[in-house]
Order: structure tokens, then C-alpha cells, then sequence
């Protein structure tokens, strides 16, 4: 089989050109690397392109290791130590991105996500990457010596394969399991994937909160030890809003999500407030700090109608605590085709950390969305991609 250079393989051939696939493609033509990079959808960048409302949440100037989910907790530490937000925003500048941090150390386009685009084609331009979208992958095999991969009517030899083809979450844009499929192929594990950053659903005996479709206020969701205090949105499903999307990344079937009310209200505020204005009802209280249409459901939730100074502290103590810790039991989530991102995926155990290279398949790397690490809401996804496509480009 020849390879579109002739009868000479390519030192690699990258699966995807999503963010992790376009920047490992860049790095490594930019070494003097020969790099294919082929991509089954008409365009690149497309998940890139719809990130953020349109404008990139491109990186996170808080990352660490520790804002990251996957079975070996220590695997992102390398690359992500060795490529930093810093660096990339460094790139950004360079090519006259103008950026914004919207909150939380959260990194976005001013203009347009088709910018972030538009840089890294350029990167890859200047590597001399070949790009071929819109063409089916057919076989992929190993002969030992060289990668064989198979696509439209052609076929390409190369020393390295990149699986940098993400994950599930948003089929409609093309999303698919073809990375694990392939993994396995070639005999690494994968970890059961799930879907991550979604809206959670709630049962049909919460129906009194889904009536709160659209009511959005600020809380502190928590799962077991984690915690995130950002605003929770009612759905007509159940529970969204960024709070809520960052501990469905945490979030297993059965498990209850606590979520604090008020959270700047301190211990014994209701007590307080009976002694300051005792002829003041629950309801006008609640309804000074949270949307009204919240107020009153959940005063109808806790039953305690009439003014504060003829309810008891114990009534009061009781209602406190309750604000403070409401549970929810959901009873799914809104699965692959509203996640952000997936969780879970090629397991870390079976690649370097160092280069992402598989420990038992020479020449085999996988990176980005594709691997058993996701990160948290708000850019940390974009700087994993960017930290493992980086230290693969270097290895290839």
C-alpha cells in the first residue's frame, strides 16, 4: 500500500481533527514530522466551533491535577505540568485573539470560537500537515513494523498511530465509540464511559420542581466530597446549570445530590430573622434571596405557612438545615446526547504519561477526550486536550 507521499510511510497518522488531534498533528509537523491528519467530518474543529456559546472556553487559568476525574489520579500531572494554560494563551496572543476571563478562571474567544479554529489550521500549516476530512476510515491494521489506515478509496502507512477521535457525548456532531473500539483492537482497556457534565433528571414524584423550568439561583451541589457552588437550573427534566453539570462528572446512579440554598446565609439566620422581624412570613424571606416561583415551592415542601414569630426554633432549626442540605434523588441523567464530555475511556494504566504512547503497542498513542481523563467544567477539557496532544507530538 503507498502512502499519499508515494511508496514513503508517514511518521503519523492522526485519528480526528477535533482540539487534542489538530494540536498533536501541529506539534509534531512543526518537528519536521511527516503528519496525516484525516477527520470522517466535512470540516475540523466542529465540537471546537460549538464550545462555549460559539466563543471557546479555550483553557482555565486555574487548572491542576486535582480538577480532573479518572481511575489513576495521578496520570494527568505530567502533561499537564509540561504544557500549561500560560503556554497557550501564549499562542492565543500571538496570533491577536483578543480573550476574556468570564468567571472562574475561565478563558474565552472575545470574537469567535472559529478563531481557535483558524490558528491551529494555521499551525498545522506550518508543520506542513496533510488534513483530509470527510472520508470514512475503513481497516486499520499493524504489520508489526508500520500502521496501515485504511480511509475513502486510499490507504496510508505510518511509524505512529494517534487516536485522538474523543469520545461519545454529542452524537450529533459525529461522536462515537470508534475510539474504544479501536483501543481494544489493540488490546488496551478501556473504563466503562459515562456520560460527564450533564443535566441530571429527576422522578416524577419531584414534578412540583421540573414546574420550575427556567428558575435558575446560585447554590453549593454536592456529591459525597465534592462540592461546587455555581447557579443550578430547573429543567423541565430535573436539574441543570453549571453547579449541577460539574457533579454529574461525580454523580453515580442511587446517589443523593445536596443542595445548600443560600449559601452565604449563616447558622441560625432563620432564628435571627424571627427575633428581627417576627411578623415576617417564610415565604417573603425565602422569596428575598431566591426566585420567587422557588420560594414557593419550597415552602409548600417544607409546610410551615404563617409568620415566623409564631413558628417554634425547632420548626426553624429544622427548616435551616433542610435549605442548607436539600436532597435530590435522580433518577438518571440526560446521557451522551446532552453531555458535554465523556468520562471514563482509554484506561491510563496502559499508557506512558510522560508521551501517551501505549506501554505494550509501540507507536500507538491516544490522547484528549479519548483517555480516562475529564476534566471539570469551564476549559479544563480544552487544556487537557491541548497537554496530551502536545506531549504525543513530541514523542511521535
Amino acid at each position: 500500500m503507498t502512502s499519499l507521499h508515494g511508496h514513503e510511510p508517514y511518521d503519523a497518522v492522526v485519528l480526528g481533527a477535533g482540539a487534542a488531534g489538530l494540536f498533536c498533528a501541529a506539534t509534531a509537523g512543526q518537528r519536521g514530522k511527516r503528519v496525516l491528519l484525516l477527520d470522517h467530518a466535512e470540516q475540523p474543529g466542529k465540537k471546537i466551533l460549538i464550545s462555549g456559546g460559539g466563543r471557546c472556553n479555550f483553557t482555565n487559568v486555574d487548572t491542576a491535577p486535582d480538577r480532573y476525574l479518572s481511575s489513576n489520579a495521578h496520570f494527568a500531572k505530567s502533561a499537564l505540568s509540561r504544557y500549561r494554560p500560560a503556554d497557550f494563551i501564549a499562542m492565543v496572543e500571538a496570533y491577536g485573539i483578543a480573550w476574556h476571563e468570564k468567571t472562574l478562571g475561565q478563558l474565552f474567544c472575545d470574537g469567535s470560537a472559529r478563531q481557535i479554529v483558524a490558528m491551529l489550521l494555521e499551525e498545522c500549516a506550518k508543520g506542513q500537515v496533510e488534513l483530509v476530512c470527510g472520508e470514512a476510515l475503513g481497516e486499520i491494521g499493524h504489520d508489526g513494523a508500520l500502521y496501515r489506515v485504511d480511509f475513502g478509496q486510499r490507504s496510508a502507512m505510518a511509524k505512529a498511530l494517534v487516536i485522538a477521535t474523543g469520545g461519545p457525548s454529542i452524537p450529533k456532531m459525529g461522536a462515537s465509540g470508534f475510539a474504544y473500539d479501536l483501543a481494544r483492537k489493540f488490546g488496551l482497556k478501556v473504563v466503562q464511559p459515562r456520560p460527564a457534565l450533564v443535566p441530571l433528571t429527576l422522578p416524577g414524584e419531584e414534578a412540583l420542581f421540573r414546574d420550575l423550568s427556567g428558575v435558575s439561583t446560585e447554590v453549593i451541589a454536592r456529591v459525597g466530597k465534592a462540592a461546587f457552588r455555581e447557579a443550578a437550573l430547573f429543567t423541565h427534566r430535573g436539574l441543570s446549570g453549571p453547579s449541577i453539570l460539574q457533579i454529574s462528572s461525580y454523580w453515580k446512579r442511587g446517589d443523593t445530590v445536596t443542595t445548600q440554598f443560600l449559601p452565604d446565609r449563616g447558622e441560625g439566620w432563620l432564628m435571627g430573622l424571627k427575633r428581627e422581624r417576627p411578623r415576617a412570613t417564610l415565604r417573603k424571606v425565602l422569596s428575598e434571596g431566591l426566585p420567587e416561583r422557588l420560594a414557593d415551592v419550597l415552602c409548600e415542601k417544607l409546610g410551615l405557612a404563617g409568620e415566623l414569630g409564631a413558628m417554634t426554633d425547632k420548626a426553624l432549626a429544622a427548616a435551616e438545615a433542610r435549605l442548607a442540605r436539600w436532597p435530590f434523588l435522580p433518577d438518571g441523567s440526560e446521557g451522551f446526547a446532552k453531555a458535554e464530555v465523556t468520562a471514563g475511556g482509554i484506561d491510563t494504566a496502559g499508557l506512558s504519561s510522560k508521551t501517551m504512547e501505549a506501554r505494550k503497542v509501540p507507536g500507538l498513542f491516544a490522547i484528549g477526550e479519548a483517555v480516562d481523563v475529564t476534566g471539570w467544567l469551564g476549559g479544563y477539557n480544552f487544556q487537557w486536550a491541548w497537554a496530551s496532544a502536545h506531549a504525543a507530538g513530541l514523542a511521535i
